[in-house]
């Protein structure tokens, strides 16, 4: 459970409020159809729905530098409150499917493997155990998961990122907020790391929502046996938007193959059932979660969604999809601009001196560095109130974001970003001089520098004197 925005030890699947746009769409494009029909490609939206998508999420990485809306529950903690969450029920888990054959869901999830690998063109090389977990164990397991793949130092950096720039409360806990969010999102899982499948639910039974779940999850087995997820991921810490992008990839494909299975098994009565699954609760929770941590929850499913549609239309099938694999994108720039996708317009590197800490002086250190991307440039815009964000976002070339951290226990964060044209960087200069006023609004220093043409350097610090050293350092005072 990387904190980076990557997908890493497992792929999971939001609780499918989200249901009701793929049931839907199928419904429409192709209920009662006798052959697949894909569900009509939609533009990428300019920021991602509350959780309409089903499929699987990065519970795992957090980003560094995804039915209709409903309001908190009763006695849920207003917007922007510190998280207090805790797995506060026993955990429980069943005996895998697998293992009691009178099971009638265990010959249901069977039937569905093979329905995906004659669907996907896959054949599973191994078999896949899987196991039943009700909410109480998958709290328990996420919450293992995260302390066992996340080192201390990269959860302080990536917390210190978001408030430094004002992106979640000063008094708030990030692992509890993400793993708030994850319990309440996830309806199921595919470990890439153990190889094992978790069906959610509270009984034994396949229903359709249990079983339109576990063939997105299948998907998931299918293609880490044939590609290995975890090297098309990559295991880098540091590139939060190329590892999103390619979770892209891995979600989208699951989302398209789950759509046309849903197509063909089930009936428009269970495709009901499935949209009409909506948890109040859960919609309560992700709605008072900060856009920086649920927004790229849902972009893997819409937009990439459409990344595997177009190469399921450009390729003949499958096919095209499985290209994708061998060739996936590189940034979220990608993901959003077909055309930059299929011209292979690569990221503009852009580095910190390697003696940035040692510069600052003695007991200054460097507690994070990443490239955030087009998508999370886009939704820190947004958040801080921004005019046209994704627009403001639209002409990314690359970016390197660090922490600082000084002896006297002070912050600062660096964003240094490189754009296509001088128009590009002068539309995200203007944007991201909303961030600077929220950020002195709420008693930062902030400001946005513009040394070349084609460069915009953000630095947020808690003093004026701290923000004039950073900048004096890395040649911008002045």
């Amino acid at each position: 459970m990387r904190m980076a925005q990557s997908r890493a030890m497992t792929a999971t699947s939001p609780r499918p409020t989200a249901l009701a746009v793929l049931a839907a769409a199928i419904l429409v494009a192709a209920c009662g159809s006798a052959n697949p029909t894909l569900p009509a490609a939609s533009p990428t939206p300019t920021s991602a729905p509350s959780s309409n998508v089903s499929g699987s999420v990065a519970p795992s990485e957090l980003p560094a530098g995804s039915p209709p809306a409903g309001s908190p529950s009763a006695g849920s903690p207003p917007a922007g409150s510190p998280s207090a969450f805790a797995c506060d029920q026993p955990a429980s888990q069943s005996a895998p499917p697998s293992e009691a054959p009178s099971d009638p869901s265990a010959a249901a999830y069977d039937l569905i493997e093979q329905q995906m690998q004659d669907l996907r063109g896959l054949r599973a090389t191994s078999k896949v155990e899987r196991d039943v977990m009700d909410k109480a164990a998958l709290c328990a397991f996420l919450t293992r998961q995260f302390h066992e793949d996340n080192p201390p130092e990269l959860v302080h950096g990536t917390e210190v990122l978001y408030k430094q720039l004002g992106l979640i409360p000063k008094d708030a806990s990030l692992e509890d907020l993400y793993l708030e969010l994850l319990t309440s999102q996830v309806a199921g899982l595919y470990d890439d790391k153990t190889k094992h499948m978790y069906v959610i639910s509270s009984n034994k039974e396949a229903g359709p929502v249990e079983r339109f779940i576990y063939s997105h999850e299948y998907t998931h087995a299918l293609t880490d046996q044939a590609f290995d997820l975890r090297k098309v991921v990559g295991t880098e810490t540091d590139q939060s938007d190329r590892s999103l992008a390619r979770s892209a990839l891995i979600e989208g494909d699951a989302t398209l193959a789950m759509t046309l299975w849903a197509q063909h098994n089930l009936t428009p009565h269970e495709l009901l059932q499935a949209a009409g699954a909506a948890d109040p609760a859960s919609q309560a929770v992700l709605d008072r979660m900060p856009a920086i941590l649920k927004d790229p929850l849902t972009f893997p499913y819409t937009s990439g969604l459409q990344l595997a549609l177009g190469g399921y239309t450009s390729g003949g099938g499958y096919g095209g999809v499985d290209q994708l694999y061998r060739n996936p994108p590189d940034s979220t720039e990608q993901v959003l601009h077909p055309d930059k996708l299929q011209s292979r317009e690569a990221p503009v590197a852009v580095a910190f001196p390697a003696d940035l800490a040692s510069r600052l002086g003695s007991g200054w250190k460097v507690s994070l560095q990443d490239t955030l991307g087009e998508l999370l440039l886009g939704i820190i815009l947004k958040d801080a109130g921004a005019a046209a964000p994704t627009d403001a976002a639209a002409g990314w070339g690359g970016d390197r974001v660090a922490v600082l951290e000084a002896p006297n226990g002070e912050t600062a964060v660096v964003l240094d970003t490189a754009w296509d044209t001088d128009a590009d960087a002068a539309d995200f200069e203007t944007a991201a001089g909303s961030l600077t006023a929220k950020l002195t609004a709420a008693g930062e220093s902030a400001s946005v520098l513009r040394p070349d043409p084609k460069r915009v350097v953000l630095i947020s610090a808690e003093s004026p004197a701290t923000m004039g050293k950073v900048a004096n350092v890395l040649g911008l005072a002045g």
